[in-house]
């Protein structure tokens, strides 16, 4: 099996599973004072250190989690439960994760558009600020890169807006974090989440960076752990295989590699039949969501996971269920056409014989659908 889904997870790197073999030989408890709860806690400081470096913030600034989606609620509910006045800024493009919390009623809301490009629309965002009262605290939620589309957002300009009206900005950088540089400072937001199997990390185990002095009440209250901002016993060997997969990501500097094979993909499906969504702007060096009117994205995924491929139709995190794209309906793509959407992710594993043989298979699959296309499969 040929895995193009990294979107949804990238496999372990073999440097965060060496990682994690070592740490499993240490059997302590973090929050212990004794010899080996102290060297579990080195271990853990020094994954926080070396995290934070990525990402250009302060190690005292990183609190770990359970993922993406427990980091993305602590900053959302967590700092819009200490603000007073509050109203939650975003968009459809947004994750479950981000989108479920502000369709909630938790809070009140204000849903900014999305230009065709798959980015946010600034304009309305201007909009959307000078409409607000001046008791109004704005706080604006924008994922650093889309996970179906792979389009990169204008974070550091919509933090900029939101910092004038004197809001605060988080973004999901779950999907950016290890394909991307990623520094806080340049994006001037204040909040940002993480999560490590995105990267090669293991499953189960992410992280928030605050900035020093953002408002944030902690959701998970118990043993204190993590400055209590997040109770609960540390996951040491998570954390260990976390900071070996990203320094690695970091260091392999892959971005060149993942987009080169992503462009292959492309160039082997041109095609004026084939639409590519966000092609326009900046995306994700291996992600590609297309679709081609008539083929159903469902039977994609099938049809290539018959030949040997793995691929997605969207947001992995629905557990097998396929839904209709709402980034792709925020877009202003057609029902008809978004429902044959196929995500294609290429990682740090991946090789452009992968995206060459991908292409094959799922142009022969093609033409079943459509006859005219791709002759050579007459």
């Amino acid at each position: 099996m040929i895995y193009c889904d990294y979107n949804a997870t990238a496999p372990l790197r073999p440097e965060a599973r060496e990682a994690m073999n070592l740490v499993m030989e240490v059997q302590a408890n973090p929050s212990s004072v004794h010899g080996a709860g102290r060297n579990a806690r080195r271990i853990i400081e020094r994954a926080r250190k070396s995290i934070s470096a990525v990402i250009g913030g302060r190690s005292e600034d990183l609190v770990f989690t359970s993922g993406g989606t427990e980091a993305n609620s602590l900053a959302i509910n967590g700092a819009l439960s200490k603000i007073a006045n509050g109203v939650l800024l975003y968009s459809d493009l947004e994750h479950p994760a981000v989108r479920d919390i502000a369709l909630s009623g938790a809070y009140p809301v204000q849903r900014i558009n999305v230009t065709g490009k798959g980015q946010l629309d600034l304009e309305h965002l201007t909009a959307v600020l000078a409409s607000l009262s001046t008791d109004q605290t704005p706080f604006l939620t924008l994922m650093l890169a889309n996970n179906e589309t792979g389009v990169i957002q204008p974070v550091a300009e919509a933090a900029r807006l939101v910092r004038d009206y004197d809001g605060l900005t988080h973004t999901d950088g779950v999907q950016a974090i290890g394909k991307i540089p990623v520094n806080v400072g340049l994006l001037g937001v204040d909040y940002l989440s993480m999560s490590a199997h995105k990267c090669g990390g293991p499953q189960g185990v992410g992280a928030l960076w605050l900035r020093a002095g953002a408002p944030l009440l902690p959701q998970l209250i118990g043993g204190g752990q993590e400055r209590s901002l997040r109770s609960g016993t540390e996951n040491l060997i998570g954390i260990a295989g976390f900071e070996a997969a990203l320094c690695a990501a970091v260091l392999a500097e892959e971005h060149q590699k993942t987009e080169t094979i992503r462009n292959a993909f492309e160039v082997e499906l041109d095609d004026p039949n084939i639409v590519v969504f966000g092609q326009e702007a900046s995306r994700l060096p291996g992600t590609c969501c297309l679709a081609l009117e008539g083929f159903k994205g469902e039977t994609q995924v099938m049809a290539m996971d018959l030949a040997g491929f793995s691929v997605s139709s969207g947001s992995a995190c629905s557990s097998g269920k396929v839904k209709s794209s709402a980034v792709l309906a925020a877009m202003g793509v057609e029902d008809s056409l978004r429902s044959c959407a196929l995500r294609v992710s290429f990682g740090y594993n991946s090789d452009v014989r992968d995206a060459v043989a991908l292409a094959a298979a799922w142009k022969k699959a093609a033409h079943r659908v459509q006859p005219n296309m791709f002759r050579e499969f007459a």
